[in-house]
């Protein structure tokens, strides 16, 4: 007796999901299972709250860094582009009296034109990423240092702390920060994975060659790639900024190292053209448990950076034994 055809396709149709689905959901519940037997406070809401703003600055970097390392690409210079737009946003609604809405507009558009930039010296060139980058990166902490006389700047007008004020959901306060984390994440979501363009970045990411053959106009895309993760480094200073309350010249010590983690963990592949927008968000939420989690159990500091260089380099790790058993 012979199978029907239905029982056949659904025997086919099932996949088990990839290590690169399931290795970060495994790797989070873990952690929230050991963390939970360290402290009696982890596994509340306001936890969870806590988690959710103290990664929606760095999160929205990481939508930044996974459209550039869809690309096969890197960003070294996203956490100091993003003390930059901080520092221009709270100086002129500061000390040039800008209204505040123009001078988000002023930060935007620096971190964007840095972005920008970052891809004209990949594309016209021909630097690789990493090397544009990091050169970047001297080159915007010292404008910024420069810039802001090394000074932190305070009294901010109130346009300037709203996301970073709350609202509260059963009794728990969330920030507006987060919120709009979550919602960029939706929107890069559907870009991604809805939209030609996002369809071409994958393809760019894959074979940059075939994807310039088809008719894809790689340069271009790949400008407009940096360029908008820049102005995202940019809602991520004004995010910074509402969690704050300042400017602070010296933020985006590790938001790079940060950021690269929770694009990594969350499954897209360093070698371009493999991994998703969502992934990205685990990701995040899983260094932020980490750090969270370490901070209840009473660990010093110093291992919370530990503790994320080895999950970087087993993230990596696996992305590489996928590849090699793809």
């Amino acid at each position: 007796m012979t199978a029907s055809p239905v029982s056949e396709k659904g025997r086919r149709g099932f996949v088990l999901p990839s290590l690169s689905v399931l290795g970060p959901l495994i790797a989070l519940l873990l952690a929230c299972i050991f963390f939970a037997t360290q402290s009696d406070r982890f596994l509340t809401s306001q936890t969870l709250s806590l988690v959710l703003s103290q990664i929606s600055f760095v999160a929205v970097i990481a939508i930044g860094q996974t459209l550039i390392i869809l690309t096969a690409g890197i960003d070294l210079s996203c956490g100091f582009i993003m003390a930059l737009g901080s520092i221009v946003m709270t100086k002129f609604a500061v000390d040039y009296g800008v209204p505040p809405a123009l001078a988000i507009l002023c930060g935007l558009a620096a971190t964007t034109a840095i972005g920008a930039l970052n891809g004209l010296l990949i594309t016209r060139l021909r630097l690789p990423p990493f090397i544009a980058t990091l050169g970047m990166l001297g080159i915007v902490q010292a404008i910024t240092l420069i810039y802001s006389n090394s000074q932190t700047v305070s009294g901010l007008p109130n346009a300037l702390n709203f996301l970073g004020s709350t609202f509260k959901i059963g009794g728990t306060p969330f920030t507006f920060g987060a919120v709009l984390m979550l919602v960029l994440f939706s929107v890069a979501w559907f870009f991604l994975t809805q939209t030609s363009p996002g369809r071409h970045l994958y393809a760019l990411g894959n074979n940059p060659e075939a994807a310039r053959l088809s008719g894809i106009a790689t340069t271009r895309l790949l400008i407009s790639v940096y360029a908008t993760a820049g102005l995202l480094y940019g809602v991520a200073a004004l995010i910074l900024v509402g969690r704050v309350g300042a400017g602070d010249p010296n933020a985006g010590q590790t938001e790079n190292l940060e950021s690269i983690t929770a694009v990594v963990l969350g499954g897209t592949s360093l070698f371009g053209g493999r991994g998703n927008v969502m992934g990205t968000l685990l990701g995040a939420v899983i260094v932020g448990v980490f750090r969270v989690g370490l901070t209840l159990s009473g660990v010093n500091s110093i291992y919370q950076v530990l503790i994320t260089g080895i999950l970087i380099i087993l993230a990596v790790a696996t992305d590489q034994f996928s590849r090699r058993k793809a």
